[in-house]
């Protein structure tokens, strides 16, 4: 009987952390709204500094602006948002272990040229999680280019000095860059 009960509780543990397909479809749009407001609200910010001063100036506000950008963007639809990658700039973006699989499952979907869709699952603390990739596209290879081409090297040295430990370089158009992470709260 108790071999029983604990199976019981298992079957129940695990039917609750399973989210229905219109769970899925709902929470895919959601995400899909937060990270292209989040996008929207970065990339314009970052384009405006580029415009005022290039490189020079966009990357000092990307360190000091982005992350209150992105909480701003918390705050106004009530998730945590995160931009995370295998080869990070930011050391306060280091990816989780299952963000880190999903990166990896995204790159080789890119790689076999299958179509990269949104991921929505249940995370370890019960929480409603999407996962959607960040693609490469030629305005990011200013500083996410490959060294003495798309990218500087006097910008790879501005990049250094803010970001020391920086390995967000070396990517090409359409290389996927990382991915957004957003956990939903209160679910």
């Amino acid at each position: 009987m108790k071999y029983f009960l604990i199976f019981m509780g298992l079957i129940l543990t695990s039917c609750s952390n399973s989210l229905t397909e219109e769970e899925k479809e709902k929470y895919t749009q959601k995400g899909t709204e937060i990270t292209q407001a989040t996008y929207k609200e970065l990339s314009s910010n970052l384009m405006t500094q580029m415009k005022l001063g290039g490189p020079k100036q966009a990357i000092p506000f990307c360190h000091t602006e982005a992350m209150s950008i992105t909480n701003s963007m918390e705050e106004k639809f009530n998730v945590t948002v995160k931009r995370t990658s295998d080869r990070i700039r930011n050391t306060n973006n280091l990816a989780a272990d299952r963000e880190l699989q999903i990166v990896t499952q995204y790159e080789k979907a890119i790689q076999n040229k299958s179509d990269l869709k949104p991921i929505v699952e249940k995370n370890t603390n019960g929480n409603v999680q999407f996962y959607a990739p960040i693609i490469i596209d030629a305005k990011c290879l200013v500083c996410h280019g490959k060294l003495g081409e798309e990218l500087t090297v006097e910008t790879d040295s501005l990049i250094k000095t803010l970001y020391p430990k920086d390995m967000a370089i070396g990517y090409k158009n359409g290389d996927v860059r990382g991915i957004w992470s957003i956990e939903f709260k209160n679910n």
